[in-house]
């Protein structure tokens, strides 16, 4: 796998342990028991249950073996720390679209803690990448899968 660092806030290290610990302990065993449940019914070659329990079982523990993966190589930023003046890892941007006026918060993140529906996009996104490094009042043209879009910076604050 990656051996590159994986930088998450102290809130995305937490919940990406969490998700872990569940698979581990009710995911795991849950369909541990599913596939001898399962096997009790009889021939396996005609066993939808079973297949499905097993084809559910690789997933569960590709899921485990990715986390374990990134967890060896996520290191904890302290988002209090990182300057204000530009956008930054975890900095909250308002930025006006200048075609029709609307003001939008976006958070920058790791992709590993993105959220679109609550406006908390990845540093790897088109408007997230175009977003770092800018400053307030700066303009940026950002080509985005429905066009291009036109934004100016308005503020810049931590969380």
């Amino acid at each position: 796998m990656d051996s590159d660092p994986i930088y998450l806030s102290k809130q995305g290290l937490l919940k990406m342990e969490n998700e872990l610990k569940k698979l581990k302990t009710i995911n795991r065993p849950a369909i541990i028991s599913e596939i001898k449940r399962a096997m009790q019914m009889g021939d396996l070659s005609e066993n939808a249950e079973y297949h499905a329990a097993k084809e559910a079982q690789v997933h569960i523990e590709r899921k485990i073996a990715e986390l374990e993966d990134k967890l060896s190589r996520a290191r904890s930023i302290e988002t209090g720390n990182i300057p204000s003046d530009k956008a930054y890892l975890f900095a909250k941007v308002l930025v006006k679209d200048l075609k029709n006026g609307d003001e939008i918060e976006f958070q920058l993140a790791p992709p590993d803690e993105a959220d679109v529906d609550n406006d908390i996009i990845s540093i790897k996104s088109p408007i997230g990448a175009a977003l770092l490094g800018k400053g307030v009042g700066e303009q940026i043209e950002i080509k985005v899968p429905a066009g291009i879009v036109w934004y100016e910076v308005i503020r810049i604050s931590r969380e």
